[in-house]
């Protein structure tokens, strides 16, 4: 990493180095640690009426990969995001493309690709939220939803279209009338837990069945050289934008372990949600059957506790989702790999 001292430094997963000699004309962006910390996203480029919903949604400044990510898509090129998950990089991508929506409004404008169901909602909040003003329709198009209540929505042709891969290539496959030859923006996010969970071929059906002549953004936290695969095929002359390390979190995360004996974590885990008692808080279990278990231990312990896990339905899963986001309850137990992306 570069010394302290000077103002610019680039930051890179230990892959994304790796991969540099096959990937010379791609262009590297550096991260500003000083003076852009203070841009707007009018400084950035973003127009008044878009500026305007990120001043309602409390977006007051831009992030880091906001800063570097959205100049250059509203420049027209393709972009690799590499950053961490709560690094702002929703809005890196749903801010250019929503002011290409502006400029142009399309309908099956943009396909966002999401490894998991959860996601998927979340990026459709987030548009919904920044587009309320312009009118912008998504479909959200995952496993564990009615395949039917899913082509009507697809048959009224929204402009996004977010979608796990599974799911989106039995609507390609089986939804009459429904295609994506006229879109103009793919997005795949989290493309690094989209291709670890097998999913390659899906994204490969999805990549020939949809326009080359298309605006492409991959976000990952990692270059893997999967992902360095997948970028190869799906972007044309992309610009890099790396502000994370290979393993990294968000800077204003607080990280403790506490080691105890396995028969006290029970015990320890309550002690430590009394002494935090006013704020909320997420626990990850190793299976479905835990987080369950812990749910219903802290419940009868008069702790408002809701389980989040791969075996509930997706209903009653964005029901939990809802109202630990609402604090309406204080905890939500999720099972630690809950990978239900179909």
């Amino acid at each position: 990493m570069a010394d302290d001292s000077k103002k610019s430094v680039e930051i890179k997963t230990d892959d994304a180095k790796d991969e540099d000699s096959s990937n010379d004309d791609n262009s590297n962006v550096n991260i500003a640690e000083n003076d852009e910390q203070l841009k707007t996203f009018k400084d950035l480029g973003v127009t008044e009426v878009l500026c305007e919903a990120c001043e309602q949604l409390g977006w007051k400044t831009p992030t880091k990969i906001q800063i570097e990510a959205i100049p250059v898509a509203l420049q027209g090129k393709d972009v690799i995001g590499l950053a961490e998950t709560g690094s702002g990089k929703t809005g890196a991508f749903a801010l250019p493309i929503l002011q290409s929506l502006l400029a142009s409004a399309q309908r099956l404008h943009t396909l966002i690709l999401t490894p998991t169901r959860e996601l998927a909602f979340q990026i459709a909040e987030q548009f919904e939220a920044l587009g309320s003003s312009i009118g912008v329709k998504t479909a959200v198009i995952v496993g564990g939803i009615d395949m039917m209540s899913q082509s009507l929505v697809l048959a009224k042709k929204p402009h996004i279209v977010i979608a796990t891969p599974g799911r989106l290539i039995d609507h390609l496959e089986n939804t009459k009338g429904f295609s994506l030859r006229a879109l103009k923006f793919l997005v795949m996010d989290e493309a690094d837990r989209i291709l670890n969970m097998d999913f390659e071929t899906e994204v490969d059906k999805i990549l020939k069945v949809i326009p080359r002549d298309r605006r492409t953004f991959l976000f990952s936290a990692t270059m893997t050289k999967k992902v360095a695969k997948l970028q190869r095929a799906a972007l044309k002359d992309p610009v890099k934008c790396a502000v994370n390390t290979k393993y990294s979190t968000v800077e204003k995360l607080q990280q403790y372990y506490v080691f105890i004996p396995s028969k006290y974590k029970d015990c320890y885990l309550v002690s430590i949600i009394n002494e935090l008692a006013g704020n909320s808080f997420m626990i990850f279990c190793s299976t479905c059957n835990n987080a369950q278990r812990v749910a219903l231990l802290l419940r009868n312990l008069g702790i408002t506790a809701i389980p989040l896990h791969g075996q509930m339905s997706q209903n009653k899963r964005l029901g939990s989702l809802n109202k630990f986001k609402s604090k309406s309850r204080s905890v939500a137990t999720f099972m630690l790999n809950l990978n239900q992306s179909y």
